[in-house]
């Protein structure tokens, strides 16, 4: 837990910790290849010059399929602006940013506006938006390149809540470790019948945004 703290604060960070986090991804997308895509993270503690190039070079060119998922510190989420215009320019991979505490509301806020700026971009608000769940679904709701991952519910009914408001833009997550992925898949087929609405926030929205 005090790990997540340190991260979920947004700080910048010592490089090899990256370098030690990114041997571990290429480690498990070498071993199950047909099992793993890779996001990769990208430091927001840069110029947004360098933040561009970081993307260039340790997402793109390192075969990584999105970006994320970013933690910036609450109350500056307009720090994930030179990440956005990167993934523009590389064609709009998606961007996953953390949702729960303690990003704000007027943080999403903020992310709603970039995405609106940067529409080619895919912005997944992860962990349901937590507290501020109604918000993120509305938010997600007004803009059509915002999605919105589902774990961490704080009340089952966010759930299904999300699911009907934005049925192809919610996204199943497990938030694991922290969360448990057999449980996040029941709160989702306790909301959907079988079928193809089940299949998509399951599993088939994504595979879109992947090109899968």
């Amino acid at each position: 837990m005090g790990a997540l703290t340190a991260a979920l604060g947004g700080g910048g960070k010592d490089e090899s910790v990256y370098r030690s986090a990114w041997q571990e991804l290429d480690a498990a997308l070498a071993a199950y290849p047909d099992r793993f895509i890779g996001f990769g993270t990208v430091r927001l503690d840069l110029p947004a010059k360098e933040v561009e190039a970081y993307v260039e070079r340790e997402v793109v060119g390192r075969g990584l399929r999105g970006i994320g998922e970013l933690t910036p510190p609450p109350g500056r989420a307009a720090l994930i602006e030179p990440v956005l215009r990167a993934s523009a320019e590389h064609g709009g991979l998606p961007v996953v940013v953390h949702g729960f505490a303690p990003t704000t509301q007027e943080d999403l806020r903020i992310l709603a506006s970039l995405a609106r700026r940067y529409r080619r971009v895919p912005l997944v608000i992860s962990q349901l938006g937590g507290l501020n769940w109604l918000s993120a679904i509305e938010l997600v709701r007004e803009n059509p390149n915002m999605y919105i991952e589902l774990s961490t519910a704080p009340v089952v009914f966010a759930v299904r809540f999300a699911i009907k408001e934005v049925p192809e833009r919610a996204v199943f997550g497990s938030d694991a470790p922290y969360g448990d992925p057999v449980l996040a898949r029941v709160a989702v087929e306790r909301d959907t019948p079988p079928g193809e609405l089940r299949d998509r926030v399951l599993g088939n929205t994504l595979a879109e945004l992947l090109d899968l």
